[in-house]
């Protein structure tokens, strides 16, 4: 069987990411958003959700590039002084391996996301971190204990099959992926043992077109980052209103229905599956 999660991710983070997500969702494939609790058009993401109950939501943990829920002094070793995270994930994420008082800071923003999210009323169907770093096993493991204390269903493990890329187009294997793969292999058996489900694949590093039509069997994650335009913090060059054309192509629907392909949620794919890896 082939089952399929599209998310958009950094929702909330700009009115022209909210619009795409609200626009790929309801004239298009999109079916899942990870929202960004503190993001500067977070209120104007959560009127979006709340006016479309198929979207599933999830929590986009955010520790780089953005500001964090509680006030800067509680977290004072995570930003810089404007009092938003540190850009720098490399010593950031060295200081949670050796310093208690950073673990315990980390250990308190991503508990005030959580709360924040839970704020919300949404259903939290799902959890992933800013730039992937729920790959750190400090953060992934708070994600184990506090995402289960607040009923998280299922979490992201950026971890790309390259044969199926391959079968896809041609294809140069991504030093990223090989140099993420033992550290995402491990995160799937951990979330996996602690009964979070963790899709049997996962694209967005590298993908391009004809994913559709080559998905392996298994429950696959598609990510995305679609805008209506450029936008405060977006990322020079990024190709998001492809992305927003791409999930609005009117030949998917009848695509997916023809391959047999379910679509949903974490929610709707809650039971873990064993990998088909």
């Amino acid at each position: 069987m082939k089952n399929l999660i599209i998310t958009a991710d950094d929702f909330g983070a700009a009115i022209e990411v909210n619009q795409a997500v609200e626009r790929a969702h309801r004239d298009g494939i999109l079916s899942a958003a990870s929202l960004m609790v503190a993001g500067p058009a977070a209120d104007d993401a959560l009127s979006r959700a709340r006016a479309m109950p198929s979207l599933r939501v999830g929590l986009h943990l955010v520790l780089v590039e953005g500001k964090p829920v509680l006030p800067a002094a509680a977290v004072p070793d995570l930003v810089d002084k404007s009092g938003n995270f540190r850009t720098d994930m490399a010593r950031t994420g060295a200081a949670m391996v050796f310093l208690p008082k950073v673990r315990a800071q980390v250990e308190a923003e991503i508990e005030a996301q959580f709360a924040a999210f839970a704020a919300t009323g949404l259903t939290l169907d799902h959890v992933n971190a800013h730039k992937h770093f729920h790959l750190h096993p400090t953060i992934a493991g708070l994600i184990v204990t506090l995402g289960k204390a607040h009923g998280v269903k299922g979490a992201r493990v950026p971890l790309e099959p390259q044969d199926v890329l391959a079968r896809v187009e041609k294809h140069r294997p991504s030093g990223v992926v090989a140099l993420t793969a033992p550290f995402a292999r491990s995160l799937k058996n951990r979330f996996r043992r602690a009964g979070i489900l963790a899709p049997d694949h996962v694209f967005g590093l590298a993908w391009s077109g004809g994913l559709i039509e080559n998905l392996p069997q298994g429950l696959s994650e598609i990510y995305m980052h679609p805008a209506t335009g450029h936008y405060s913090g977006s990322a020079p060059g990024y190709h998001y209103g492809e992305e927003l054309a791409a999930l609005t192509d009117p030949g998917l629907p009848g695509l997916v229905m023809a391959k047999s392909i379910r679509m949903g949620g974490y929610a709707d794919f809650s039971t873990p599956t064993k990998s088909m890896t």
